[in-house]
């Protein structure tokens, strides 16, 4: 995320910056991709917010921070450029740091080997694309097995909502042989199409984890917590009778977690009530099941008056010490379908499974994979589908589960795990610090 100070003027000079990284050990590379607002990203979200309405969208993409020379505002402008030595391997780890965009990336003329996502070891997995979501990375295997030149690395976003606006820019950034012939255009791959969702499917869905890791634990086979969380957009009361907001039939646009729509107490936090046994700043009615049963991806039901509006509520699951808990994600039509990028905080969790339509336990339990299932803490939901996941609660405290698109968060795609301590001093919440800052 930029800040406004870092003007358009400086986003569009002629300039390139060069990793000379073959001396790296390994080497190992970062490659992380962002969002650019020609102003505050914080004064924009509270105007949005203050209307009820999405914020505007992002000025540019980039990668390591800058746009690349594809960008459209303005030619040439910023670029990275990685220097590689033929005939070695290079790790790669892929960032995606943008606040709304999920992206396709690819490097021209070459295949990438995935590793790991999200800290931890898959099996490894050839592809000619990566596709990335806020908060998500992914390690790849590059190989500089091709002729000696000039190649783009490319990404540009996955905009899975039909009808929603977003930035069409591709951003760039140049992979470069050493001694290449004297090549002065670098070659552009042929990115996917922004709506590809069988793309970004086929490779969420075909990474496993690497049992044979020094970290891998055994998906745990029997459940103690079974909850169907519906997922998706709605809408709240915009406030008085006399006032208009910029959502969907004048109200403030919402979204929520089994129709609970998550606000943020403002007395104290949710740990620190948990801690002092504190009342009335949470409830722990957050249900394990949606409150209606729906055809969840008929779009048909996509304004349906009688499903849109969505209480406000801060309500949380609480789980005991150790238990373990499979949630089965289910995507929603409503407003719109699109891919949610969900993501929790304090565990990994286990993709046992995907889809698309709605989740038939009697059917859909047969595809999991208990065996070597990827193991990651964000994962994309697919558009009008579903995902299962499964972790243990072994990590006493408060922790928040969300989309991390950040349009949807202060909207209310949110809950918190509240997991209860266990029987000793080590699975028990530690005090806060004495110097702990007090509201």
């Amino acid at each position: 995320m930029q800040v406004k100070n870092l003007t358009v003027n400086r986003l569009c000079q002629n300039q390139v910056i060069t990793a000379a990284n073959g001396s790296l050990p390994g080497p190992t590379l970062r490659v992380k991709e962002g969002e650019w607002w020609n102003a505050n990203p914080i004064d924009v979200e509270n105007a949005a917010l203050a209307n009820g309405t999405a914020p505007v969208i992002s000025d540019a993409y980039t990668i390591n921070g800058w746009p690349g020379d594809q960008f459209n505002s303005c030619r040439p402008s910023n670029i990275y450029r990685l220097d590689v030595v033929p005939g070695k391997t290079y790790l790669l780890r892929i960032i995606n740091a943008a606040l709304n965009g999920q992206f396709f990336f690819k490097i021209a003329n070459h295949n990438l080997t995935v590793v790991g996502v999200d800290a931890a070891y898959t099996n490894p997995f050839q592809t000619d694309v990566v596709v990335i979501g806020p908060g998500q990375t992914t390690d790849v295997l590059l190989t500089a097995n091709q002729s000696p030149g000039l190649y783009y690395m490319a990404a540009h976003p996955y905009a899975s909502a039909a009808g929603v606006p977003f930035n069409a820019n591709t951003t760039t950034a140049i992979l470069a042989y050493k001694k290449a012939a004297s090549q002065t255009k670098p070659i552009l791959p042929v990115l996917p199409a922004f709506n590809d969702t069988p793309t970004a499917f086929a490779f969420s869905s075909n990474l496993t984890g690497l049992v044979t890791s020094p970290f891998w634990s055994q998906v745990p086979q029997t459940v103690d917590e079974d909850m169907l969380i519906t997922i998706g957009l709605g809408l709240s009361v915009c406030g008085g009778s006399n006032q208009t907001c910029g959502g969907i039939f004048g109200q403030r646009m919402s979204a929520s977690m089994n129709n609970h729509s998550f606000v943020l107490p403002t007395r104290m936090s949710i740990l620190e009530a948990f801690f002092r046994n504190v009342s009335g700043v949470y409830t722990t009615d957050f249900p394990n099941q949606p409150p209606l049963i729906f055809d969840y991806t008929n779009v048909n039901n996509s304004f349906n008056p009688g499903l849109l509006m969505t209480p406000k509520l801060t309500s949380v699951k609480k789980v005991k010490f150790n238990s373990t808990v499979q949630v089965v994600f289910q995507n929603t039509a409503l407003v719109g379908v699109e891919d949610h990028p969900m993501h929790l905080h304090g565990f990994n969790f286990y993709v046992l499974a995907q889809g698309f339509g709605n989740y038939d336990p009697t059917t859909d339990t047969r595809k999991f994979n208990l065996v070597n299932p990827q193991e990651r803490n964000t994962l994309g939901v697919p558009v009008g589908g579903w995902a299962v996941i499964r972790f243990r609660a072994n990590n006493p405290g408060v922790w928040f589960i969300h989309c991390h698109l950040d349009v949807h968060l202060p909207w209310g795609l949110a809950t918190a795990f509240l997991v209860e301590n266990g029987g000793t001093p080590e699975s028990t919440l530690p005090p806060p610090p004495a110097d702990f800052p007090r509201c």
